[in-house]
Protein backbone atom coordinates (compact mmCIF):
# COMPACT_ATOMS: atom_id res chain seq x y z
CA UNK A 1 0.00 0.00 0.00
CA UNK A 2 1.19 3.54 -0.79
CA UNK A 3 2.25 5.69 2.07
CA UNK A 4 1.05 9.48 1.18
CA UNK A 5 3.10 12.52 1.74
CA UNK A 6 1.25 14.81 4.70
CA UNK A 7 2.33 18.35 6.12
CA UNK A 8 4.11 18.35 9.30
CA UNK A 9 4.55 20.97 11.42
CA UNK A 10 7.71 22.28 13.47
CA UNK A 11 6.67 22.37 17.15
CA UNK A 12 10.21 22.71 18.12
CA UNK A 13 13.60 22.47 17.65
CA UNK A 14 16.49 21.02 19.90
CA UNK A 15 20.18 20.84 19.89
CA UNK A 16 21.45 17.65 20.83
CA UNK A 17 25.38 17.81 19.68
CA UNK A 18 27.21 20.78 18.12
CA UNK A 19 25.93 18.45 14.73
CA UNK A 20 22.94 17.60 15.46
CA UNK A 21 19.28 18.73 16.78
CA UNK A 22 16.22 17.18 17.24
CA UNK A 23 13.34 17.99 15.27
CA UNK A 24 9.77 17.42 16.74
CA UNK A 25 6.80 17.40 14.29
CA UNK A 26 2.93 17.52 14.33
CA UNK A 27 0.88 15.98 12.27
CA UNK A 28 -2.79 16.53 11.46
CA UNK A 29 -3.87 13.30 12.49
CA UNK A 30 -2.16 10.39 14.50
CA UNK A 31 -0.29 8.00 12.71
CA UNK A 32 0.69 5.36 14.85
CA UNK A 33 5.01 4.38 14.10
CA UNK A 34 7.28 1.48 15.73
CA UNK A 35 10.43 2.03 17.53
CA UNK A 36 13.07 1.67 14.63
CA UNK A 37 10.53 3.31 12.25
CA UNK A 38 11.54 6.24 9.86
CA UNK A 39 9.94 8.63 8.19
CA UNK A 40 11.04 10.80 4.33
CA UNK A 41 11.50 14.16 4.41
CA UNK A 42 10.47 15.87 1.42
CA UNK A 43 12.05 19.62 0.60
CA UNK A 44 10.12 21.59 -2.86
CA UNK A 45 11.57 24.41 -4.25
CA UNK A 46 9.58 27.09 -6.41
CA UNK A 47 10.52 25.44 -9.76
CA UNK A 48 9.37 22.36 -8.54
CA UNK A 49 12.84 20.97 -8.08
CA UNK A 50 12.87 18.13 -5.09
CA UNK A 51 14.91 16.34 -3.00
CA UNK A 52 14.12 13.70 0.26
CA UNK A 53 15.84 12.22 3.05
CA UNK A 54 14.90 9.10 5.15
CA UNK A 55 15.15 9.76 9.17
CA UNK A 56 14.81 7.70 12.16
CA UNK A 57 11.91 8.69 14.53
CA UNK A 58 13.94 9.05 17.76
CA UNK A 59 10.54 9.29 20.23
CA UNK A 60 8.74 6.17 21.04
CA UNK A 61 5.14 5.42 20.08
CA UNK A 62 2.17 7.13 21.95
CA UNK A 63 -0.53 7.06 19.85
CA UNK A 64 -0.52 11.32 19.45
CA UNK A 65 -0.09 13.62 16.15
CA UNK A 66 3.45 14.32 17.05
CA UNK A 67 7.34 12.88 16.89
CA UNK A 68 10.35 13.41 16.53
CA UNK A 69 13.54 13.05 14.09
CA UNK A 70 16.93 13.53 14.93
CA UNK A 71 19.53 14.96 11.98
CA UNK A 72 22.73 15.18 12.06
CA UNK A 73 24.10 18.40 10.02
CA UNK A 74 26.21 17.19 6.92
CA UNK A 75 28.44 20.34 5.41
CA UNK A 76 27.61 18.97 1.71
CA UNK A 77 24.02 18.36 3.02
CA UNK A 78 21.46 20.26 1.32
CA UNK A 79 18.51 18.74 3.43
CA UNK A 80 20.30 18.51 6.15
CA UNK A 81 21.79 21.71 6.11
CA UNK A 82 18.23 23.31 5.45
CA UNK A 83 16.61 21.92 8.52
CA UNK A 84 19.20 22.67 10.72
CA UNK A 85 20.46 26.35 9.02
CA UNK A 86 16.70 27.60 7.72
CA UNK A 87 13.89 25.65 9.49
CA UNK A 88 12.64 27.08 12.46
CA UNK A 89 9.27 26.13 14.59
CA UNK A 90 6.02 27.00 12.87
CA UNK A 91 7.60 26.21 9.31
CA UNK A 92 6.03 23.28 7.56
CA UNK A 93 7.47 20.38 6.34
CA UNK A 94 5.92 17.51 3.72
CA UNK A 95 7.08 13.72 4.94
CA UNK A 96 5.72 10.79 4.38
CA UNK A 97 5.88 7.33 6.70
CA UNK A 98 6.34 5.80 8.91
CA UNK A 99 8.04 3.40 7.04
CA UNK A 100 9.93 0.37 7.84
CA UNK A 101 9.10 -3.23 9.31
CA UNK A 102 12.29 -5.45 10.08
CA UNK A 103 13.92 -2.74 12.39
CA UNK A 104 11.41 -2.78 14.80
CA UNK A 105 10.95 -3.75 18.29
CA UNK A 106 7.63 -3.66 20.74
CA UNK A 107 8.80 -4.03 23.79
CA UNK A 108 7.57 -7.49 24.34
CA UNK A 109 11.21 -9.62 23.84
CA UNK A 110 14.96 -9.08 25.42
CA UNK A 111 16.68 -7.29 23.34
CA UNK A 112 20.38 -5.88 23.08
CA UNK A 113 20.85 -2.31 21.47
CA UNK A 114 24.55 -1.52 19.74
CA UNK A 115 24.59 2.05 18.12
CA UNK A 116 27.31 4.26 16.74
CA UNK A 117 27.22 7.96 16.54
CA UNK A 118 24.06 8.88 14.42
CA UNK A 119 22.72 5.78 14.63
CA UNK A 120 21.29 5.55 17.95
CA UNK A 121 18.30 7.47 16.97
CA UNK A 122 16.08 4.79 16.52
CA UNK A 123 18.06 2.51 19.27
CA UNK A 124 16.24 5.50 21.16
CA UNK A 125 13.19 5.06 20.30
CA UNK A 126 13.62 1.42 21.65
CA UNK A 127 15.09 3.13 24.70
CA UNK A 128 12.28 5.42 25.57
CA UNK A 129 9.60 2.83 24.83
CA UNK A 130 11.26 0.26 27.46
CA UNK A 131 11.24 2.87 30.14
CA UNK A 132 7.13 4.82 29.09
CA UNK A 133 6.09 0.97 29.64
CA UNK A 134 8.13 0.09 32.60
CA UNK A 135 10.08 -2.89 30.48
CA UNK A 136 13.26 -1.58 30.77
CA UNK A 137 14.42 -4.94 32.30
CA UNK A 138 14.32 -6.50 28.09
CA UNK A 139 16.56 -3.68 27.00
CA UNK A 140 20.42 -3.01 27.14
CA UNK A 141 21.54 -0.25 24.82
CA UNK A 142 25.41 0.02 24.12
CA UNK A 143 26.17 3.34 22.23
CA UNK A 144 29.88 4.19 20.78
CA UNK A 145 30.59 7.91 20.47
CA UNK A 146 33.78 9.71 20.16
CA UNK A 147 33.78 12.69 22.67
CA UNK A 148 31.56 13.27 25.35
CA UNK A 149 30.13 16.09 23.56
CA UNK A 150 29.18 13.37 20.62
CA UNK A 151 26.51 11.68 22.90
CA UNK A 152 23.18 12.50 21.83
CA UNK A 153 20.46 12.72 24.51
CA UNK A 154 22.66 13.40 27.10
CA UNK A 155 20.59 14.71 29.61
CA UNK A 156 18.31 11.62 29.08
CA UNK A 157 19.88 8.36 27.73
CA UNK A 158 22.01 7.51 31.05
CA UNK A 159 20.52 4.89 32.91
CA UNK A 160 21.18 1.73 34.43
CA UNK A 161 19.90 0.17 30.99
CA UNK A 162 22.79 2.00 29.49
CA UNK A 163 26.62 1.50 28.23
CA UNK A 164 28.05 4.60 26.67
CA UNK A 165 31.97 3.79 25.23
CA UNK A 166 34.09 6.41 24.28
CA UNK A 167 36.79 5.71 21.34
CA UNK A 168 38.77 9.25 21.20
CA UNK A 169 38.02 11.03 24.73
CA UNK A 170 36.47 9.58 28.09
CA UNK A 171 35.08 11.71 30.57
CA UNK A 172 36.96 12.37 33.79
CA UNK A 173 36.51 9.48 36.38
CA UNK A 174 35.88 6.83 33.71
CA UNK A 175 36.66 2.99 34.12
CA UNK A 176 37.29 2.49 30.36
CA UNK A 177 39.77 3.81 28.97
CA UNK A 178 39.15 5.31 25.41
CA UNK A 179 39.12 2.64 22.57
CA UNK A 180 36.86 1.04 20.01
CA UNK A 181 33.58 -1.11 21.02
CA UNK A 182 34.71 -4.47 21.70
CA UNK A 183 33.48 -7.72 22.88
CA UNK A 184 33.57 -7.01 26.02
CA UNK A 185 31.40 -4.03 25.87
CA UNK A 186 28.76 -6.11 24.58
CA UNK A 187 29.08 -8.80 26.82
CA UNK A 188 28.11 -7.51 29.99
CA UNK A 189 24.84 -6.37 28.44
CA UNK A 190 23.77 -9.54 26.28
CA UNK A 191 24.99 -11.06 30.02
CA UNK A 192 22.86 -9.42 31.95
CA UNK A 193 19.74 -10.48 29.77
CA UNK A 194 20.73 -13.85 28.97
CA UNK A 195 20.72 -14.28 32.28
CA UNK A 196 16.93 -15.37 32.73
CA UNK A 197 15.50 -14.57 29.28
CA UNK A 198 15.57 -16.51 26.09
CA UNK A 199 15.02 -14.99 22.49
CA UNK A 200 17.33 -12.29 22.79
CA UNK A 201 17.50 -10.11 19.63
CA UNK A 202 20.30 -7.92 18.64
CA UNK A 203 19.84 -4.44 17.22
CA UNK A 204 22.70 -3.05 15.42
CA UNK A 205 22.93 0.73 13.70
CA UNK A 206 25.65 2.86 12.22
CA UNK A 207 28.44 3.28 9.97
CA UNK A 208 29.07 -0.24 7.58
CA UNK A 209 32.07 -0.67 9.18
CA UNK A 210 30.57 0.02 12.85
CA UNK A 211 27.71 -2.46 12.17
CA UNK A 212 29.97 -5.14 11.21
CA UNK A 213 32.53 -4.86 14.23
CA UNK A 214 29.48 -4.36 16.42
CA UNK A 215 27.57 -7.64 15.23
CA UNK A 216 31.22 -9.54 15.49
CA UNK A 217 31.18 -7.99 19.01
CA UNK A 218 27.72 -10.10 19.65
CA UNK A 219 29.05 -13.15 18.78
CA UNK A 220 27.86 -13.53 15.25
CA UNK A 221 27.56 -12.59 11.83
CA UNK A 222 27.18 -9.29 10.15
CA UNK A 223 23.56 -8.63 11.49
CA UNK A 224 23.31 -7.34 7.86
CA UNK A 225 25.42 -9.16 5.89
CA UNK A 226 25.99 -7.50 2.64
CA UNK A 227 22.81 -5.25 2.65
CA UNK A 228 23.07 -1.51 3.31
CA UNK A 229 19.89 -1.17 6.14
CA UNK A 230 19.75 1.84 5.07
CA UNK A 231 21.16 4.00 2.39
CA UNK A 232 21.81 7.21 3.49
CA UNK A 233 21.42 9.98 1.07
CA UNK A 234 23.68 12.65 1.30
CA UNK A 235 23.00 15.88 -0.89
CA UNK A 236 24.94 18.00 -2.65
CA UNK A 237 23.85 20.77 -3.72
CA UNK A 238 23.90 23.41 -0.57
CA UNK A 239 23.07 27.04 -0.21
CA UNK A 240 18.74 27.05 -1.01
CA UNK A 241 17.51 30.17 -0.16
CA UNK A 242 15.19 30.29 3.25
CA UNK A 243 11.44 31.01 2.10
CA UNK A 244 8.66 32.19 3.60
CA UNK A 245 7.68 29.68 6.83
CA UNK A 246 5.28 27.12 5.89
CA UNK A 247 6.57 27.17 2.11
CA UNK A 248 8.08 23.37 1.35
CA UNK A 249 11.62 24.24 -0.41
CA UNK A 250 14.71 22.11 -1.80
CA UNK A 251 17.39 21.27 -3.75
CA UNK A 252 18.80 18.14 -5.63
CA UNK A 253 20.15 15.09 -4.22
CA UNK A 254 22.22 12.95 -3.61
CA UNK A 255 25.47 10.81 -3.36
CA UNK A 256 24.42 7.46 -1.53
CA UNK A 257 26.56 6.43 1.83
CA UNK A 258 25.91 3.44 3.09
CA UNK A 259 24.55 3.08 6.48
CA UNK A 260 23.53 -0.04 7.81
CA UNK A 261 20.96 -1.03 10.80
CA UNK A 262 19.99 -4.59 11.09
CA UNK A 263 18.71 -7.19 13.24
CA UNK A 264 19.92 -10.77 14.84
CA UNK A 265 18.90 -13.38 17.14
CA UNK A 266 21.83 -13.66 19.30
CA UNK A 267 22.82 -17.02 20.12
CA UNK A 268 21.56 -18.51 16.96
CA UNK A 269 22.34 -16.02 15.20
CA UNK A 270 19.47 -16.61 12.64
CA UNK A 271 19.25 -12.84 11.33
CA UNK A 272 16.59 -10.47 9.91
CA UNK A 273 17.98 -7.96 7.53
CA UNK A 274 16.63 -4.44 7.47
CA UNK A 275 16.68 -3.05 4.12
CA UNK A 276 14.81 0.54 4.24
Amino acid sequence: MSIEWQAARVVAIRTETPTAKTFRLALDAPTAHVAGQHYVVGLRAPDGYTASRSYSVASAPDGGTEFELTVERLDDGEVSTFLHDVVVPGDELEVRGPIGGWFTWDASTPAVLVGGGSGVVPLMAMLRLARAVGQSELVRLVVSVRTPADLYYADEIVGPEVTVVHTRAAPAGSSRPPGHLGAPDVAGALGELVAGSSGVTGYVCGSTGFADAASAAHGGRPAVGAHPGRAVRRDLVPGLARSSPGARVAGRSDRRVPERCGSMALGSVAERTARR
